[in-house]
């Protein structure tokens, strides 16, 4: 998601008119994650992207913009909600979405698990009449208001000529998938000689078709302003008429306000951009064939008419090729031998050395995407202590003399940006021994290839690997920190503007080019770069980067000085370690290095429990019903000693696994099982053991890899290529066209076959006749899939509630191709 900017939002109140906004993006009403505040302004600009994996089904994905209040709760200004089937429609493009009013009875998630019987009841004196009897099973996935949820259901028969009676469920605390199991009883016709006057009259059969069972779904709340509305389903009687019994599930809906729309002000409009893929990814088997290809790449000679090559040649955007093929060769070892070879053709193929990895071909992306994944650790050891610093101290650094704020001095200002250039130059010159290896193999290769391509220059070799290294890896990271995971949001303005002015001159310094100060168009930035205009700064530069790239270095996995890997606030059980003490919840700031795992009071305090990663024996799920808290999770360490934690969303719990078990992925004795549920009250909740020794009931769900960064899936990285070779099927068969164009004519006959890259038109040919055709293998797969799980699969089941349009949606064309097949 990239969350752009919000424009024209309805001013304050109050005589200053601005607003301090913020906005958060929410799986239906669960928030996962927020923005910066901006303050003073009606039109925010945000500039923050955010990337997760999606752990649940949702219904909306939602974006809220909220005013900071210092003294009360924040108040939203309004929202946008696009319903996941709508996804598809705004994928990858800049919208401009107009936000709407927010209101209670609007906001509703969840679904409802009911069961409905009419049943005849003849009376002593031989008259039939009818009752229904209404079972309301259970609950899933309702919202969390303020923090909690007691839910209780009422359920009440409405028709037109009867005064309709509400009867209640049991309140359920503390659960937000409440088990009710409780049946409510309706007389829905009566015999005629019953005429209590206080009692309704003989209904007509007809009037049970205008009848309703109607079910509310509230939160008990203690606050004064009574219980919050959850949601509702209403449904007809009539449609027990063919069959007396009914049982399913349903989502809940809005309320029905009686078609009184709210008066549409203009709560100003959001700007994003939404990519949203959603793949269905089947065991490894189905993959064989067009992973086979792809894995020979880097083999093939040349490597023009290799599949990853030509997966390069047919996507839109290269970006959208390198992804999955950098995943899929680090996951299978082969990263190395395949940018070494797409690298040798993208040199033997350049005119100039000064234009080396310039342009963004597959190779600059591909080696892009590799130091993103392989360097992620490298640049939080390297940049993140001084990034957090500056971002902390806002020492004024501007050294253009027309943006200097009053009271500026243009000497001092220079001298803070001097010293902030200076000590990550450093940092940087001295951070070879901690390169990533994988890195350091793709270096050499790009120094070989180029030296011997440019003989006559002795600096190519140089420039080739710091193209890279500078200008594509610790400049970008400088320049937005929040894209490298260095700080959690997007700088302010002022702190921005000092990064900009860092990374430009950092970019100079590594490039190596014989005139700097020629480089900036700007006479400040020439004026500052001065300072740094002496031979100790190229000698750094170039030790760095023999080091770097230089072949046979050994593994230095072991850094010494640990390494922050996540932090943040959640909510910790105590452990019980006092014979006495209390077992309460408390909030806590979490820290997680690669030597430890510890919580303190607040942030900067001294650790009051250190966990060594060693110690960490298993990193699972815990299920709701322990505590009836969600999100929860279990750290386990020897002697069956467990911390139980609570993150806050969905999100971040399944961050905060991801990364424990990573990090404690390789310890010997890890557990193969685990408790799912807690031991309380004498006994495990999961197996009902009551020794709280008991070994684990489940069997542990591990098996990622031990390197934090590389936990990547073939299977799924395949399947993305997959959809990928399919949405650009006409390409590849133009490319067909192409090469049969090529090997007869020998020449392109056509203008649009030339903006293919095709060295050797047979080999291209029968590479793209075997991606064709696992393609299409695959793409059967797929559709066979999808008929038997259309035929397996029931409307109103608890995965397909009543109620879900994208599941209608696939209903529909469904049967349009099985009516086309027919």
């Amino acid at each position: 998601l990239s969350l752009g900017e919000a424009k024209n939002l309805p001013t304050y109140p109050g005589p200053n008119k601005m607003r301090d906004c913020y906005c958060t993006v929410n799986l239906d009403q669960e928030e996962v994650f927020r923005t910066k505040i901006v303050e003073k302004s009606l039109c925010p600009f945000y500039g923050e992207d955010f990337y997760c994996e999606i752990p649940r089904t949702f219904r909306h994905l939602s974006f809220y913009i909220f005013d900071r209040d210092v003294f009360r709760r924040d108040s939203i200004i309004g929202k946008v909600a696009i319903q996941k089937e709508d996804l598809q429609k705004y994928h990858n493009r800049d919208t401009w979405f107009q936000l709407q009013h927010v209101d209670a009875d609007s906001e509703v998630q969840g679904k409802v698990h009911l069961e409905l019987r009419l049943s005849e009841v003849i009376t002593d004196t031989g008259v039939v009449c009818h009752k229904l009897a209404t079972r309301v099973l259970e609950c899933q996935g309702l919202p969390i208001v303020n923090g909690q949820c007691d839910p209780y259901a009422t359920v009440t028969l409405a028709g037109p000529s009867r005064q309709s009676e509400a009867k209640k469920t049991k309140v359920k605390k503390k659960t937000n998938n409440p088990h009710f199991d409780e049946v409510f009883y309706f007389e829905v016709t009566r015999p005629s000689s019953y005429n209590k006057k206080s009692h309704f009259d003989i209904e007509d059969v007809d009037e049970v078709d205008k009848m309703e069972i109607r079910v509310d779904l509230w939160n008990a709340s203690n606050l004064k302003f009574g219980d919050e509305f959850l949601g509702e389903l209403r449904l007809p009687l009539k449609f027990l008429r063919q069959s007396s019994s009914y049982e399913a599930w349903y989502f809940l809906q809005p309320r029905d306000n009686g078609n009184k729309s709210l008066k549409p002000d203009d709560l100003g409009s959001l700007r994003l951009n939404v990519v949203y893929t959603e793949d269905h990814v089947f065991s490894s088997d189905y993959y064989s064939p067009l992973r086979d290809v792809l894995l020979k790449s880097a083999d093939v000679e040349p490597v023009s008419a290799s599949a990853a090559h030509i997966l390069g040649e047919v996507c839109r955007e290269k970006q959208e090729a390198a992804i999955p093929l950098v995943r899929l060769f680090l996951h299978y070892g082969r990263i190395v031998p395949f940018i070494s070879a797409i690298a040798n053709a993208e040199v033997r193929r350049t005119q100039d050395p000064n234009t080396i990895f310039r342009g963004n071909s597959l190779t600059s992306k591909c080696i892009d995407e590799t130091m993103k994944l392989a360097g992620m650790h490298y640049l939080q050891v390297t940049l993140k202590p001084i990034i957090d610093e500056i971002c902390q101290v806002h020492k004024p650094c501007e050294i253009d003399p027309v943006k200097l704020k009053d009271g500026e001095n243009l000497e001092n200002n220079r001298e803070n940006l001097r010293q902030y250039v200076d000590r990550i130059f450093t940092v940087i010159t001295k951070s070879g021994v901690s390169c990533p290896t994988v890195m350091c193999d793709i270096f050499f290769s790009l120094r070989e290839s180029a030296a011997k391509r440019f003989q006559g220059d002795p600096d190519v070799r140089y420039t080739a690997v710091s193209s890279f290294i500078f200008l594509r890896f610790f400049a970008p990271a400088i320049l937005s920190p929040n894209l490298f995971q260095l700080t959690p949001h997007h700088p302010d303005p002022q702190t921005s503007r000092t990064l900009t002015l860092i990374s430009k001159t950092i970019q100079t310094l590594g490039s190596l080019s014989k005139s700097k100060s020629a480089n900036f168009k700007e006479s400040y930035m020439a004026t500052f770069y001065d300072y740094f205009n002496e031979q100790k700064y190229a000698d750094a530069v170039k030790n760095f980067l023999d080091l770097i790239s230089s072949s046979g270095r050994k593994d230095h996995k072991s850094i010494e000085q640990p390494i922050l890997l996540k932090e943040g606030f959640m909510i910790k059980r105590a452990q019980g370690r006092k014979r006495f003490g209390m077992k309460n919840f408390k909030k806590r700031w979490f820290r997680l290095t690669n030597h430890e795992f510890t919580y303190q009071k607040s942030k900067g305090d001294h650790p009051l429990c250190s966990i060594p990663i060693e110690n960490i024996l298993a990193v699972e799920r815990l299920e709701e019903e322990s505590f009836k808290m969600k999100n929860m999770f279990q750290v386990i360490q020897p002697e069956r000693r467990v911390l139980y934690i609570q993150a806050n969303n969905c999100v971040e719990a399944k961050d905060w696994i991801d990364i424990l078990t990573k990090v404690s992925q390789c310890n010997k004795k890890r557990l193969t099982v685990y408790h799912p549920s807690a031991y309380l009250n004498g006994h495990w909740l999961c197996c009902k053991a009551t020794a709280d020794n008991t070994p684990g009931c489940t069997p542990c769900t591990g098996g990622l890899p031990a390197n934090i960064q590389l936990d990547i899936d073939g299977d799924r990285e395949t399947e993305r290529i997959y959809s990928l070779f399919n949405l650009y099927m006409p390409k590849l068969e133009k490319m067909q066209e192409a090469c049969g164009s090529k090997s007869v004519y020998d020449g392109p006959e056509e203008e649009e076959y030339s903006t293919f890259i095709i060295d050797d038109p047979k080999e291209t040919y029968k590479t793209l006749k075997l991606i064709i055709e696992g393609v299409a293998t695959l793409e059967q797969e797929h559709a066979q899939y999808k008929r038997d799980k259309f035929k397996k699969t029931k409307y109103g089941s608890q995965e397909h509630p009543i109620g879900d349009k994208s599941f209608q949606t696939y209903i529909r064309q469904q049967s349009e191709i099985s009516a086309h097949s027919i």
